[in-house]
C-alpha cells in the first residue's frame, strides 16, 4: 500500500510517498499562479497510480486571502449590522496601542474583505431565544438580492443575528439567493459556524464562501488531474489542525482547511516525538518565505478553538497554534536608512528568488549568505535540481549601500537573521509560560537545519532534533494524522440536574449527523466530547473540557462540572466550586484511525566519533575562516557522533552545527544536537 502527502508551500511543493516503510521524497517548485500543476508534477514523480491515499495540504486559499486576490462576493445579515466586518473586535496589536495612525489590514479603509456597496442589510430579527422580534421581509430581501444581481456577485454569505439559535431565517434567505441569482455559492452561519458572538460567526461564513469558490474548481482541476494519472483512492484535504477529511466532505465547509499546511508540521513532530519519547517540543518550520512556529507538550499540539489568518481576522477553526514570522532561505538582507542591517520579513520568495538563483533577483537574501560561508555547496541546492551562483551573491552584498566590510555584511546578517528567529521561539515560550530547557527545537523546513542549530544558545533549549526528511517534514504530517469529522454548537446553559435533557440532545444530534458522513466500513469510529464553559458572570471560556460519552444524564452533568473545576484549577491555578457553571460551546470529534507512516529504525554504530568525508573553510563566521567538516546523512548508522562545526549534507537539506557542538544520530535517524 502506497500513501502519498503533499504539502503546498510558497516556495516548493513537498511529497512524500511510503510505500512498505519506505520513505520517497520529491521536492518541485511551486507555480505560484496555477497551483495544482505543481501538484501533479510531484504526484506523478511519486508514482501515484500505485498510491491508496493521497492526503494534501496547501496554502492556496490563505495567500489569496492575504493578497486580497479574492473572487467578488457579498454579505447579508440583519438591517443596521452589515459594519460587523469592519468592527471586527476592536482591539490592537501591542505595537499599535500608542500607533494614532494605525489601521486594520482589512478595515474599510485599506483592503475589505467585502466592499461596503455589497454588504446588504435583511430586515427581521430574531431574539436571544430563537423566537421571532421581526419576522423576515422577504419583498425587501429580494429587493437587495436584485441590487446584488446588477453587481455580479459570485457567491454570498449570510450571517444574521442569533441565527445559531434559530436557523429559520437563513435557510429561507438562502433560498431566496439561489431563485435570485442563481446557483452559486452560498454559505449560511447557522451551518458554518452555529456558534455565539457573531463578529467570529460573520469572518468564518464569509472566509468559507472565498474557500468554496476558490479551491472548488481547484479540487475539480487536481482530482481530474489525479485520475488521468491512474489514481483511484481516497483523496483527502487537512484541515487546520492536520486531521484528515475526505475532500468532498472538506469542500461543504472549506474555511476548515484554510490554514492546514503550518498545522501538517506540529502533527508530525508529535508523530515522531513520540517515537523517540520526547513529548515536550518547540516545533520550527524555516522555509524560503516565512518562519511557522508551534508548540507540543505532553505528546499533543496546543490546540486552539479558533486561528486568526492576519490580525482580528478570526476564523472559528479547530486549529494547531501556529505563529508565524517573516524568517527563511529567501529572506532579504537590506540597509535601513540609518546603516543598520536589516534581514527579512520580505523575502525574494522563489521568483525571482535569492541573488544565486540567477532568475534576476538583485539583492541578497539568506540563502545567498549561507552560500558566501560555505555552508550550501551551490551543486548539490534543492537536490541537484537548482545549480546556484555563488559570484552572484558576492555581487548582491557588494552593492548594498553601506561602508560596512564584505565580511561585516555577511556576518552580521548571518547573526541578526538567526536571532530574529530565535526571538519568534522564545517568545512562544513566554506566551506559555514554559522553561524551554524542557523543550527540544524541532528543526524541519528547507532552511531549519540550517539555521535552527545556531539558535541554541539563543532559546536555551535542551537540544536541537534534526528529523528524517527534514525539507519535506510537513508533508510527512499528512500521513502521521487520524481522518476526524468535527461539529460544534453554542448553547448558553447553567449546569444543573435540569439542563441533562437539552444536552444531550445537542450531542446526541452532533453524532447522528457525523455519521451519515460514513458508510458501513467505517466501524472504527470513536466519538470524543468536550466543551468550553465558564463559570457564572465570566466573559471568557475554558476551552476543551472533556466530556463524558453516552447519556447524558444527572450523574454525568455532575462529572461536567466537577471535570471543568480540575481543569479551571489546572490552568488558572484558583478553584470557585461554588460558584456554578455555564456551558456555552459544545463539541464532537468522529476520529476514524488510520495507517501512519513508520520510520525505519537505522542499523546500530559503534558510537564514534565520525571523520569529514572532506573539509571546506568556513567563512564569515568568525575573525579568520575555520575548517569544518562535511558528510553524508544517508552513511551514518544509529550511535554515531558528528562534532562541529560541520555541514551534514542530504537529499533536500543541509545541517550546519557551529563550533562546540556535537551530534549524535538516534536510532530513527534524527540528528540531536546538543552544547559539546
Amino acid at each position: 500500500m502506497t500513501m502519498i502527502g503533499v504539502d503546498v508551500g510558497g516556495t516548493f511543493t513537498d511529497v512524500v510517498a511510503i510505500e512498505d516503510g519506505n520513505i520517497r521524497t520529491v521536492k518541485v517548485s511551486t507555480d505560484v499562479r496555477n497551483t495544482h500543476l505543481a501538484v501533479l508534477e510531484g504526484a506523478r514523480e511519486a508514482g501515484v497510480e500505485n498510491a491508496t491515499v493521497f492526503n494534501h495540504a496547501s496554502t492556496h486559499g490563505l495567500n489569496a486571502v492575504i493578497t486580497r486576490r479574492l473572487p467578488k462576493i457579498a454579505f447579508l445579515t440583519t438591517m443596521g449590522h452589515r459594519d460587523i466586518l469592519d468592527i471586527g473586535s476592536s482591539y490592537r496589536p501591542l505595537d499599535a496601542l500608542t500607533d494614532a495612525s494605525w489601521r486594520r489590514g482589512f478595515g474599510d479603509a485599506m483592503r475589505p474583505l467585502v466592499a461596503r456597496y455589497l454588504r446588504r442589510g435583511i430586515r427581521e430579527r430574531l431574539k436571544t431565544d430563537g423566537s421571532t422580534l421581526i419576522p423576515l421581509d422577504e419583498a425587501q430581501a429580494r429587493e437587495e438580492l436584485a441590487v446584488l444581481r446588477k453587481c455580479g456577485v459570485q457567491g454570498v454569505s449570510i450571517c444574521l443575528i442569533n441565527a445559531y439559535v434559530n436557523a429559520s431565517h437563513e435557510e429561507r434567505l438562502r433560498e431566496l439567493v439561489k431563485e435570485e441569482l442563481g446557483d452559486i455559492p452560498v454559505s449560511i452561519s447557522s451551518e458554518t459556524s452555529p456558534l455565539a458572538k457573531e463578529w467570529a460567526r460573520a469572518s468564518t461564513t464569509t472566509i468559507d464562501v472565498f474557500m468554496k469558490l476558490i479551491y472548488g474548481d481547484y479540487t475539480k482541476k487536481l482530482g481530474d488531474g489525479l485520475r488521468e494519472q491512474g489514481f483511484n483512492g481516497e483523496f483527502n484535504y487537512a484541515n487546520c489542525a492536520a486531521q484528515l477529511v475526505n475532500a468532498d466532505i472538506a469542500m461543504e465547509q472549506p474555511f476548515e482547511i484554510v490554514f492546514a499546511g503550518p498545522a501538517a508540521g506540529t502533527m508530525a513532530s508529535a508523530h515522531f516525538g513520540k517515537l523517540i519519547d520526547r513529548g515536550n517540543l518547540l516545533c520550527v518550520d524555516l522555509g524560503g518565505t516565512s518562519c511557522d512556529i508551534s508548540m507540543v507538550s505532553d505528546g499533543d499540539p496546543y490546540v486552539n478553538t479558533t486561528f486568526l489568518l492576519e490580525h482580528d481576522l478570526i476564523v472559528n477553526a479547530l486549529s494547531n497554534e501556529v505563529e508565524s514570522i517573516g524568517a527563511g532561505g529567501g529572506s532579504l538582507v537590506k540597509i535601513a536608512a540609518s546603516g543598520e542591517v536589516l534581514v527579512g520579513p520580505g523575502s525574494a520568495g522563489a521568483d525571482p528568488g535569492p541573488a544565486c538563483y540567477g532568475k534576476g533577483g538583485t539583492e541578497p537574501a539568506t540563502t545567498d549568505t549561507l552560500i558566501m560561508m560555505g555552508v550550501i555547496d551551490p551543486k548539490t541546492f534543492a537536490g541537484g535540481r537548482m545549480s546556484l551562483d555563488p559570484s552572484l551573491s558576492e555581487r548582491a552584498f557588494n552593492d548594498l549601500d553601506t561602508t560596512l566590510s564584505l565580511h561585516q555584511r555577511v556576518n552580521y546578517a548571518f547573526n541578526i537573521g538567526i536571532n530574529n528567529i530565535a526571538e519568534g521561539v522564545t517568545n512562544i515560550a513566554i506566551k506559555h509560560g514554559i522553561d524551554p530547557r524542557d523543550y527540544s527545537l524541532v528543526a524541519f523546513g528547507a532552511a531549519g537545519p540550517m539555521l535552527l542549530p545556531a539558535c541554541l544558545d539563543l532559546v536555551h533549549a535542551r537540544d536541537v532534533i534534526v528529523p528524517p526528511h527534514p525539507g519535506l517534514f510537513s508533508a510527512l504530517g499528512l500521513v502521521s494524522s487520524d481522518q476526524v469529522y468535527g461539529d460544534s454548537r453554542s448553547s448558553y446553559v447553567m449546569l444543573g440536574h435540569d439542563a441533562a435533557e437539552s444536552i444531550d440532545r445537542i450531542y446526541t444530534q452532533m453524532e447522528e449527523k457525523l455519521r451519515e458522513r460514513f458508510d458501513d466500513s467505517k466501524s472504527n469510529v470513536e466519538f470524543v466530547r468536550s466543551m468550553d464553559a465558564r463559570l457564572a458572570g465570566q466573559t471568557w471560556e475554558t476551552p476543551f473540557v472533556s466530556v463524558p460519552s453516552g447519556t447524558i444524564d444527572a450523574t454525568k452533568v455532575d462529572e461536567m462540572i466537577e471535570t471543568f473545576h480540575t481543569v479551571y484549577e489546572s490552568r488558572a491555578g484558583n478553584r470557585f466550586d461554588g460558584l456554578p457553571v455555564q456551558a456555552v460551546t459544545y463539541r464532537v470529534e468522529a476520529v476514524i484511525k488510520v495507517d501512519k507512516v513508520d520510520y525505519p529504525r537505522l542499523e546500530k554504530g559503534d558510537g564514534a566519533v565520525l571523520t569529514p568525508e572532506s573539509t571546506f573553510e568556513l567563512r564569515f563566521l568568525t575573525d579568520e575562516p575555520v575548517t569544518a567538516g562535511r558528510y553524508q546523512r544517508e552513511t551514518f548508522k544509529a550511535g554515531d557522533r558528528i562534532e562541529g562545526p560541520a555541514v551534514i549534507h542530504e537529499a533536500l537539506s543541509t545541517t550546519f552545527m557551529l563550533p562546540g557542538q556535537v551530534a549524535e544520530v538516534g536510532e530513527y535517524g534524527e540528528l540531536r544536537i546538543t552544547r559539546a
